[in-house]
């Protein structure tokens, strides 16, 4: 479900689920969270880039393996222990000490936006897009919430969540978002290029203003992070997350009550 690569100094954690839009589901959250794992321990790697195979980064959650709990006796706690798994995944990328570089060709949706929001740098490609349509499937975007208003502050954070709109690339650069956009082909380059030129100051000083940028600047980060896990996992109880659970598998228009 992922593929991992050292070339040089630079790591590569590739989301590789291309017929399922590399959709999140319990086991590849367990790899991913593994590999950034195991990318801190080898010492050669002095930066991670995270993107996607396919024609999109990553579409979200999986929603079907969502909905396959609805109505089971221990749905709730299911629930609960998936935001946990995904809370603990972007908390060892945000505490990871070496630079994350988010490269993003096509939609990064809902969770896979908060992939890209827990990185510390993106690339995109011309035809990468960012969303976070939670609420038109009855859901809340529990973690998407405290990470956008971490890197773009609440006017971002309403832009995505509320006003539901989908930012291009261009767009995402203009809001701080995305910081540099180069053609699809060329986006893992330009991001090991990237690593490279920080891989030339001392990894010490890199991770260092790492830490200071997400533990002081960020400082609350991590107790939001834990309330938008409880926000995703309680959405997920509501007739209204039943109804667009059920319109994405059976491929209708939801009827939200």
């Amino acid at each position: 479900m992922i593929t991992v690569k050292v070339n040089d100094s630079v790591g590569t954690i590739l989301l590789d689920r291309p017929n399922q839009c590399n959709a999140l589901n319990r086991e590849m959250i367990e790899q991913l969270t593994q590999a950034f794992s195991d990318l801190h321990q080898e010492r050669k790697v002095r930066g991670i880039v995270l993107t996607g195979a396919g024609a999109h980064f990553c579409a979200g959650m999986d929603l079907k393996q969502w909905h396959a709990s609805l109505g089971g006796d221990d749905a709730l706690q299911q629930w609960f222990v998936d935001a946990q798994a995904l809370q603990t995944l972007l908390e060892t990328m945000l505490m990871l000490p070496k630079p994350i570089i988010a490269a993003v060709d096509g939609s990064a949706m809902g969770s896979g936006l908060a992939l890209v929001l827990a990185s510390d740098l993106v690339v995109a490609s011309h035809r990468a897009t960012f969303s976070a349509p939670a609420p038109k499937m009855g859901l809340v975007a529990g973690f998407v919430a405290p990470l956008a208003n971490f890197r773009g502050g609440a006017s971002l954070a309403s832009q995505l969540l509320i006003g539901c709109n989908e930012l291009s690339a261009s767009e995402a650069k203009a809001l701080g978002m995305v910081h540099h956009v180069v053609e699809a082909e060329m986006i893992w380059v330009r991001s090991k290029t990237w690593i490279d030129s920080i891989a030339s100051g001392a990894a010490e000083s890199i991770q260092l203003t790492k830490r200071l940028i997400n533990e002081m600047v960020g400082e609350a980060l991590l107790a939001q992070l834990a309330s938008g896990a409880a926000a995703m996992a309680t959405s997920l109880t509501t007739d209204a997350a039943s109804e667009g659970l059920g319109a994405f598998v059976e491929k209708r228009e939801p009827k939200f009550p």
